[in-house]
């Protein structure tokens, strides 16, 4: 069996030698000291596609040939800010283009509507509008936000043309296949496409509805926090503060299920510190660690951990082809600094005990080791129980 000792305040996972443990260290949460030290480089290099990950693209349908791509749309003449219903500057801005590139630019945008949700049938293009061309001005994709509207019913939805960093790419893929949800996107040479994916803002849902929640749905949110936090740790996904994930409620018959989704990927892999990976450490999300902390015990919080993991290994196990395939092309990419590899690898090593991650010489092999530990001791775990 598995050992785990808790204590009374926050969230610290450590590995022993069997499997991952969830340990709960003494920590002053209305300080947050825990969280001072605690930084995201501020200028993370963007990575191109190499001839490895286009190949692995192309093999599964993500690589299409677009007619616009995001240089196109960096012609704009001028813009507005856009405000949110509150008058805060939302750090999006209305672009415009002059009226002899804004035509082409709306059927452009029009055909990788169709291309994004309907393999391209340009029969729906008559009914289409662009109604809006937003660029933001914050974060380091600098993406455009497209909002596209059906002229006959006024439903509308939005998709996202961004640089195509591999390593939002690499991060994409991984929540295709190992979260509960499936992503669309799309890359054309140096252009990214990305679906919208609808939720509340995690910062706004803390601040205006998670107070307003009923006892039993804070019970519910922390729940999913737990998973989420440990879903992000395993597959190396970082810099998950509060306005980097969605909050999805999803009405059933008698209640309100609640849902967290990541929607940034670029610090998929980079950083180095072992506590980025971990949603938990971030003083933007001292709600919801304080909601743990006072809704779910020490045994629930061990069985939620568990339950992600072995869903992880199945989801693993599913795709194991399609990942190896992603993580040789990682191995090649680096996407990150020696210095990260070498502090991140180290910090493994201390908690598993595992010495393949000392000869890991990137990213790549480190997830791709952090997959096998996991797939190894869960099944280990699973045999000794039918003993």
């Amino acid at each position: 069996m598995v050992n785990a000792d808790y204590f009374q305040h926050g969230l610290v996972l450590k590995y022993d030698d069997s499997l991952s443990v969830l340990l709960q260290k003494d920590l002053n949460l209305n300080e947050c000291n825990f969280m001072k030290d605690l930084k995201i480089s501020k200028r993370k290099p963007s990575y191109a596609v190499t001839k490895k990950l286009h190949n692995y693209l192309s093999r599964y349908n993500r690589d299409i040939k677009i007619p616009i791509f995001y240089e196109d749309l960096l012609r704009f003449q001028g813009s507005i800010i856009v405000y949110d219903d509150n008058d805060v500057d939302t750090l999006w801005i209305r672009v415009y283009y002059n009226e002899f590139e804004r035509e082409e630019i709306d059927l452009s945008l029009k055909k990788i509507y169709t291309i994004l949700h309907s393999d391209g049938n340009e029969d729906i293009l008559p009914f289409l509008n662009v109604d809006a061309i937003d660029f933001c001005t914050f974060g380091n994709s600098k993406p455009f936000r497209i909002k596209i509207r059906n002229i006959l019913n006024d439903n509308f939805t939005y998709f996202y043309i961004k640089i195509a960093d591999a390593s939002r790419i690499y991060g994409l893929e991984l929540e295709h296949m190992l979260s509960p949800y499936n992503l669309n996107f799309l890359v054309s040479k140096n252009t990214l496409i990305e679906e919208h994916i609808a939720g509340i803002p995690g910062d706004v849902f803390i601040k205006e509805m998670l107070h307003k929640c009923s006892k039993p749905e804070k019970s519910q949110i922390a729940k999913e926090f737990v998973k989420f936090n440990e879903r992000c740790m395993i597959r190396l996904l970082g810099d998950m503060r509060s306005y980097n994930y969605v909050i999805v409620p999803t009405h059933d018959f008698d209640h309100v299920v609640y849902k967290i989704r990541a929607i940034d990927f670029d610090q998929q892999c980079y950083e180095g510190k072992f506590n980025i990976y971990r949603p938990q450490f971030f003083k933007e999300n001292i709600k919801m660690v304080e909601l743990v902390s006072s809704n779910i015990q020490k045994l629930s919080i061990d069985q939620y951990k568990t339950e992600e993991r072995s869903i992880l290994v199945r989801r693993l196990k599913s795709f194991k082809r399609r990942i190896n395939r992603l993580l040789d092309a990682m191995e090649e990419e680096g996407v990150s600094t020696n210095e990260n590899v070498t502090q991140l690898k180290a910090t493994i090593f201390d908690y598993t005990k595992e010495v393949k991650f000392k000869r890991c010489k990137n990213m790549g092999e480190i997830l791709k080791r952090t997959f096998e530990f996991l797939t190894r001791n869960y099944e280990n775990v699973s045999i000794d129980k039918l003993k």
